[in-house]
C-alpha cells in the first residue's frame, strides 16, 4: 500500500509543466515541500522501524505479553502471601464478554476494526494532518482498536518536538505486528482485559463488578455502553465521580451504535431516556492479607535479580509480568502470630500512652517537630517554590479543611474537617514497631512486622536506625569473654569518670560488688563501663562487626550503654549469631525462583558460616542471658506469659524511653521488637511505663503465646537448649540452675531494679574478705529489695487499672469505628 502510494506521488509530484509561468511557480514549491516532507517521514519511519529511537517489539515479545502473569509471593509452607503487579486485573475470555460490549466498542471506537490490518487508511491522512502538522497530541479519530492496544502495552515516551509522530508511527508499527500473530477476537480479548476504567480499576471485568456488581458477560446494552464511554476519558466519564458527564457519553456511544446500525435509533432513544442507576460492587483488588512489609522489602531485591537474569529469549525478566513464584523462608502462622501480637499489643499501649499524655500538652514540649514535619511536605515546598510568604504558608496549615483521615489499627478511614497541621498531629502521635524472627542455625526469617499498618506507614522499623540501649550488652559481655574476663568475675557498683563521661545507674544505685551474670541480669551501667574500658572500644566494635553488624559504630565507651544506632535486622542477626555456636549467622529470604513453566530458575545454596565467637563463650553467653529472663529484667514472660520454653534475652531502654527493646532467644528461634515513635521525641515519660520491658517485651510474650498454639509452632513450647559442656557449667559456678517460682513472675519489674536473688547475696558475701565491703553490699542489697517491693505494690495497683483502662478504650474505639463505618455508609449511598 505504502509502496503504491509512494509511487503515484512521485509521479505527481516530479512531472514539471510545459510552459513554465508564475502561477505555477506556487506548485513548483508545494510539490518540492510536501515531497520533502514524504522523503522525512520515510526516513522517519525508518528510523522507528530499525529501532533508533529504541527496540520495537519483536513479533515473539508481543505473543509473550498475552501470556502475562505478575509475579507471586510463597511463603515457606506454601501460603500465597502476595504479587507484584502494576495494574491488577482479572482476566476474562472474550467468550466471557457480553456482545453489547464489542458492539458498543466497534460503533464508538473503530467501526472499521474486521476490515483492516491494525491501520484504518481512511484516518490516517487526517491523523497526519492534525498530529504531524500541527502537533495535536489529542487528535482524535485515527487510532485503531489495535493501535489503541499497541498504546495500552508499550506506554508513549518523550521525544521532544517529534514525541507525537515518533509514537504514532511506533503504535502503527506495533499494531501491524499484532495483527500478524493475534486474531481479531484474541485483540479484542486482550484490549478489554487492559483497559483502565478509572482509579485503580482495570480491565472489563473489574469495572463491570465496581460499577455494576456483575461479571461482564451479564452487562446490559445500557450498562456497556457507560462502560465503553469511559474509554475515551476514564476520570471525566467515571460514573462513581461524574454521573451526569457519564450519562452524556453513554447517550453518545448509544448514538453511535445507532448510526452503525448495531441497534435501531428507537432502541437509543428509549435507553438514552433512562436515568443511569450504579450498584457499586467490591472488585478483586486484594493483594494478600500479610507480610506487607516483608513483601516490599525483598521487592528491591528481586527487581535487581531480573536485572541481571535473562529468559531463554534473551530478555531480562520483569517482575511484573513473568509469572514468577517466589518461595520465601517466611512461615505464614509465625508471620500471623507476629502481627497479631503487634497490632493487640500496640492498640493497647496506644491507648495508654494517649491517656499518658492526656491533658499534659504532648505537642506544647514538642514544637519543633510539627515544625519540622511541616517543612518535610510536599505541600509546604510547592508553596515555598511559588514564593508565598512563610506567614501565609502557616496561616494555610492552620486552616481547617475537610479531609479523610485513617485509624490505622481498624483500617477505617474517617471524613473530618481537619487543618493540616492536626493532621500532622495525629499521624505523628502515633507509637510504631518493628518485629523481626529469625532461624539461627539457617538465617532463615520467619517472620516480618515492620510497622502497625503498612498502608498508613510506610516506613519499615525493622530496617530503621534507632539506639539500642542495653541490647547491645551481651555483645560488649561477650567481647569480655574473648578477652578473658569470667562470668563470676566481680566488679565495684561505683561510678567513674573516664574523660568527660561519667555513667550512672538508671536507678542512682551504687555500692558493693556484682558478677556479670549478675550485672547483665539487671543492667547495671557502671559495671558495663568498667567492662569496656577493660576490653576496649576496638575489640568490641571488631566482635559486634564479626557477628553480623554491618552499620556504622561509634568508637567510644559510651558504646557499652548502647549509644550506637542499629537497626533491628542487624541485632537479631547478632544475636543468632551468638546463639548459632558463634558462627556468623546471614539473614535468608528467598529459598528459590521459579518460572511459569515450572523451572526453578534460581536457588538458595547455605554458604559457610564462619566461626565469629568462640563456641564455648557463645554457649556462655546464653546461659548469662537466661538469666536476665529467669532473675531480671525480663522475668515476666515466666509468670504473665506463661512460658516454659528455654528462653535467653535482653532489654532495653534508651534515653528518656525514646526506644524500648527485647530481643529473646528460643531453642531454634530468634526474635527481636523494637517499640517507639516515629520522632524519638514522641515517648512516654517516665521510665516505668516506657521501657523495653513494658514495651517490646510484652509484643514477644503474645507472639509467643500465639506461636506454641499453632499447629506448626508446638515443637517450641518446651524446647530447651542443648546441655552446657562441662567448660561452660565450671564458668557459670554462680548462676543458679533453677528458674524462681512460677507466683514470683507475675511483677513488672523495672529493668535496671530488679529483685536480687538470696544466692547472689551469699555469693558476695563469701568471695568478698573485705568487712567493710560486706556491709555496704548488706544495705545496697537491703535498699533494692526495698525499692522493689515498694515498686511492685505500685505495678499491682497500675497493672489493674491498665487493663481496665485498656478495656474500655478498645470498646470506646469499636463504637467509634462502627459509627465511622455507618457514616461513610450513608454518604456513599
Amino acid at each position: 500500500m505504502l509502496k503504491s502510494l509512494k509511487t503515484r506521488l512521485f509521479s505527481i509530484f516530479l512531472k514539471t509543466p510545459a510552459e513554465p509561468s508564475k502561477s505555477s511557480s506556487w506548485l513548483t514549491w508545494l510539490r518540492k515541500g510536501l515531497l520533502y516532507f514524504l522523503l522525512f517521514f520515510f526516513v522517519l519511519w525508518l528510523f522507528i522501524y530499525i529501532g533508533v529511537f529504541g527496540a520495537i517489539p519483536s513479533k515473539e515479545a508481543l505473543l509473550e505479553r498475552r501470556h502475562e502473569k505478575p509475579s507471586e509471593v510463597y511463603s515457606s509452607d506454601g501460603v500465597l502471601l502476595g504479587r507484584y503487579f502494576i495494574t491488577d486485573k482479572k482476566e476474562i475470555s472474550y467468550d466471557q464478554i457480553s456482545a453489547h460490549v464489542i458492539s458498543a466498542l466497534l460503533a464508538t471506537e473503530d467501526v472499521r476494526f474486521y476490515e483492516h490490518s491494525g491501520i484504518d487508511t481512511r484516518s490516517m491522512f487526517r491523523v497526519l494532518i492534525k498530529s504531524l502538522l500541527l502537533q495535536q497530541s489529542s487528535a482524535g479519530g485515527g487510532s485503531t482498536i489495535t493501535q489503541q492496544l499497541a498504546k495500552g502495552l508499550y506506554p508513549r515516551r518523550d521525544y521532544w518536538l517529534l514525541e507525537t509522530p515518533i509514537n504514532k508511527i511506533r503504535e502503527m508499527i506495533i499494531a501491524k505486528r499484532l495483527e500478524a500473530v493475534y486474531s481479531k477476537q484474541e485483540i479484542l480479548e486482550l484490549y478489554l482485559n487492559s483497559v483502565h476504567m478509572g482509579g485503580n480499576i482495570y480491565g472489563i471485568e473489574q469495572g463491570s463488578r465496581a460499577y455494576f456488581n456483575k461479571p461482564a458477560s451479564r452487562l446490559k446494552l445500557a450498562e456497556a455502553a457507560v462502560l465503553v464511554g469511559m474509554l475515551k476519558a476514564s476520570t471525566r466519564y467515571n460514573p462513581a465521580r461524574n454521573l451526569e458527564k457519564s450519562k452524556e457519553r453513554r447517550n453518545v456511544v448509544l448514538a453511535q451504535m445507532a448510526k452503525y446500525g448495531f441497534i435501531t435509533s428507537q432502541k437509543a432513544e428509549e435507553l438514552q431516556d433512562l436515568p443511569l442507576r450504579l450498584r457499586k460492587g467490591k472488585t478483586d483488588l486484594s493483594n494478600g492479607t500479610m507480610a506487607f512489609y516483608f513483601r516490599e522489602m525483598i521487592k528491591k531485591g528481586l527487581l535487581t535479580w531480573c536485572e541481571e537474569h535473562e529468559k531463554s529469549g534473551g530478555e531480562n525478566y520483569n517482575l511484573y509480568r513473568d509469572g514468577l513464584r517466589i518461595y520465601t523462608t517466611i512461615n505464614s502462622k509465625a508471620q500471623r502470630a507476629a502481627e497479631s501480637a503487634v497490632k493487640k499489643r500496640m492498640y493497647a499501649l496506644q491507648s495508654l500512652f494517649n491517656r499518658h499524655w492526656s491533658g499534659r500538652g504532648l505537642w506544647t514540649e514538642n514544637r519543633s517537630i510539627i515544625e519540622n514535619e511541616i517543612k518535610r511536605t510536599r505541600r509546604y515546598k510547592l508553596m515555598s517554590e511559588a514564593g508565598i510568604s512563610e506567614d501565609e504558608i502557616q496561616r494555610s496549615f492552620a486552616t481547617p479543611v475537610p479531609m479523610k483521615i485513617v485509624n490505622p489499627y481498624s483500617g477505617s478511614v474517617m471524613q473530618r474537617t481537619l487543618s493540616p497541621t492536626d493532621s500532622i498531629k495525629y499521624y505523628q502521635k502515633f507509637l510504631n514497631t518493628g518485629l523481626v524472627a529469625m532461624e539461627p542455625e539457617t538465617g532463615y526469617v520467619k517472620a516480618w512486622v515492620g510497622g502497625i499498618n503498612f498502608k498508613v506507614f510506610k516506613y519499615d522499623h525493622v530496617l530503621s536506625k534507632r539506639q539500642v540501649g542495653s541490647t547491645f550488652k551481651p555483645i560488649l559481655y561477650a567481647a569480655a569473654l574473648d578477652d578473658g574476663m569470667e562470668p563470676c568475675q566481680t566488679f565495684e557498683n561505683k561510678q567513674v569518670s573516664y574523660g568527660d563521661w561519667t555513667p550512672k545507674n538508671a536507678d542512682d544505685q551504687y555500692g558493693g560488688k556484682m558478677t556479670m551474670v549478675q550485672a547483665l541480669a539487671h543492667s547495671v551501667n557502671t559495671i558495663s563501663a568498667q567492662i569496656i574500658d577493660e576490653v576496649g572500644v576496638r575489640k568490641t566494635v571488631n566482635l559486634a562487626e564479626d557477628l553480623g553488624i554491618t552499620s556504622e559504630l561509634p568508637r567510644v565507651q559510651s558504646l557499652a550503654l548502647g549509644t550506637a544506632e542499629i537497626p533491628l535486622l542487624e541485632m537479631v542477626t547478632a544475636y543468632a549469631s551468638m546463639a548459632n555456636q558463634g558462627k556468623r549467622t546471614k539473614p535468608v529470604f528467598i529459598t528459590k525462583i521459579v518460572d511459569q513453566e515450572g523451572n526453578v530458575v534460581d536457588e538458595h545454596v547455605p554458604e559457610a558460616q564462619d566461626q565469629a565467637l568462640d563456641p564455648v563463650h557463645a554457649q556462655t553467653i546464653i546461659e548469662m542471658m537466661k538469666v536476665v529472663v529467669n532473675e531480671g529484667s525480663a522475668r515476666r514472660l515466666r509468670g504473665q506469659y506463661g512460658l516454659e520454653m528455654d528462653i535467653a534475652g535482653k532489654t532495653g531502654t534508651t534515653q528518656n524511653q525514646s526506644d524500648g527493646w527485647f530481643i529473646g532467644i528460643i531453642p531454634g528461634l530468634v526474635t527481636g521488637v523494637w517499640v517507639g515513635g516515629e520522632n524519638p521525641a514522641i515517648r512516654f515519660r517516665t521510665l516505668e511505663l516506657g521501657q523495653g520491658s513494658s514495651t517490646a517485651l510484652p509484643i514477644f510474650g503474645s507472639f509467643m503465646n500465639s506461636l506454641v498454639r499453632n499447629r506448626g509452632g508446638y515443637k517450641y513450647h518446651y524446647a530447651h537448649f542443648s546441655e552446657p559442656s562441662a567448660e561452660v557449667k565450671s564458668k557459670i559456678t554462680c548462676v543458679d540452675s533453677e528458674s524462681a517460682p512460677q507466683d514470683e513472675y507475675h511483677v513488672s519489674f523495672p529493668e535496671q531494679v530488679g529483685e536480687v536473688i538470696e544466692t547472689a547475696i551469699e555469693d558476695f558475701k563469701t568471695k568478698d574478705e573485705n568487712g567493710n565491703a560486706d556491709k555496704k553490699m548488706d544495705e545496697f542489697l537491703k535498699k533494692r529489695e526495698e525499692d522493689a517491693k515498694k515498686l511492685a505494690e505500685r505495678y499491682r495497683e497500675t497493672e489493674k487499672k491498665v487493663q481496665d483502662m485498656i478495656r474500655n478504650e478498645l470498646e470506646q474505639g469499636h463504637k467509634k469505628d462502627q459509627k465511622a463505618k455507618e457514616k461513610d455508609k450513608k454518604q456513599q449511598e
